[in-house]
């Protein structure tokens, strides 16, 4: 840009742009394919797809799931749309009059906002302080904050009791948990707690059951407020397919699938930061998240020597509060782990070696 300044942050960036033909994918967040059993529901669908979407089933599996009325949830084209009807129907300058984003974040709220008219502050987290959010930095006049948990791309888990502290009256706090169900036992999610005026708490169906090219996930709240996002929604948002997968990815058996998927993830993930941390590294933690966020040396030079090696991982330069020496990773098998981190390791030795100074015999 002019005057040296550096380029404002892609928000419209993500993983998927990184992935490209013969590239390992550490890059986006998606648990591999979805599972046989509901590949076979999604199938058996298709032969409906002549009659109009009806998401009152969903509705119904999704409330239960949660302990909640269905007059509470609002089925969504995953969580992206679930942000940009929150944009709209809060209206800038009467419902909102200052919103506040809480970043390094999954970009896609604030940048709903924004095309809503609404102008967003941002409230930076610090790596000195582990990216963990303390209340009291918010603004008192915000009467809106967006907030993930866990967060992407930095993999922290806040405290359920630190997101309630954000809550006072007239003001609504989104809370961003599509990566809840990675966690177990769900955590810190707030997504049972029915009749809390302002909260708001969206969820994902993609991540976990390998369904991001569907668009599924929903959005939790008080009646009223799912009302208005209900009348900014186009008709038939949710495809029938997408409403299938909320019945079968909302019942018992598929919620201690994911619990069980969410327990096999911890050991992953440890091995994945045991590994990082043999480099020298010092990855974010503790992580929570199918993902983990790590600091590297020359990152533009590291990301596309991985790149060259048949890696693909996702750049942080796109999230406010971040930069081009940080990188964030999918935790894959250990297998795919140790495969990756070797390649890394070659790739830190070069950015190394190309960052020392020459001797002066040699110049």
């Amino acid at each position: 840009m002019a005057d040296g300044q550096p380029a404002p942050p892609d928000l419209h960036h993500h993983g998927d742009q990184e992935v490209g033909p013969g590239l390992v994918d550490l890059a986006v967040n998606v648990r591999g394919p979805a599972p046989e059993w509901l590949r076979a529901r999604l199938v058996a669908a298709v032969d409906d797809l002549a009659a109009y979407p009806d998401p009152t089933a969903a509705l119904q599996a999704i409330a239960a799931r949660h302990g909640r009325a269905t007059d509470e949830v609002l089925v969504t084209a995953g969580g992206a749309e679930a942000f940009t009807l929150l944009a709209r129907a809060l209206r800038p300058g009467v419902d909102v009059r200052h919103a506040v984003v809480v970043h390094p974040q999954f970009t896609e709220p604030e940048a709903a906002l924004a095309a809503a008219g609404h102008h967003v502050d941002r409230l930076l987290l610090r790596a000195a302080d582990g990216f963990t959010l303390d209340p009291a930095r918010v603004p008192d006049t915000a009467d809106l904050v967006v907030l993930g948990n866990p967060t992407n791309p930095t993999s922290v888990l806040h405290p359920a009791d630190v997101v309630r502290a954000l809550l006072r009256p007239d003001r609504t706090v989104v809370v961003d948990e599509a990566f809840m169900d990675a966690v177990p036992g769900e955590q810190e999610s707030l997504a049972a707690e029915s009749g809390t005026p302002g909260l708001v708490v969206v969820r994902s169906l993609t991540k976990t059951w390998g369904l991001a090219g569907l668009r599924a996930g929903y959005l939790l709240g008080d009646a009223a407020l799912v009302r208005r996002c209900a009348s900014a929604q186009p008709p038939w948002s949710v495809s029938s397919l997408a409403a299938v997968a909320a019945v079968a990815c909302s019942a018992p058996r598929a919620v201690a699938e994911a619990e069980r998927a969410a327990e096999e993830l911890v050991d992953r993930r440890a091995h994945l930061l045991a590994a990082l941390g043999r480099l020298g590294l010092d990855p974010v933690q503790p992580a929570a998240a199918p993902f983990v966020l790590v600091p590297v040396p020359d990152g533009l030079a590291v990301r596309q020597a991985l790149r060259d090696n048949g890696f693909a991982v996702r750049r942080c330069d796109t999230f406010p509060g971040l930069g081009p020496d940080w990188l964030r990773l999918a935790v894959r098998s250990e297998e795919v782990t140790d495969a990756f981190t070797k390649a890394l390791g070659t790739a830190l030795e070069a950015a190394l070696a190309d960052a020392r100074p020459m001797p002066p015999e040699s110049r």
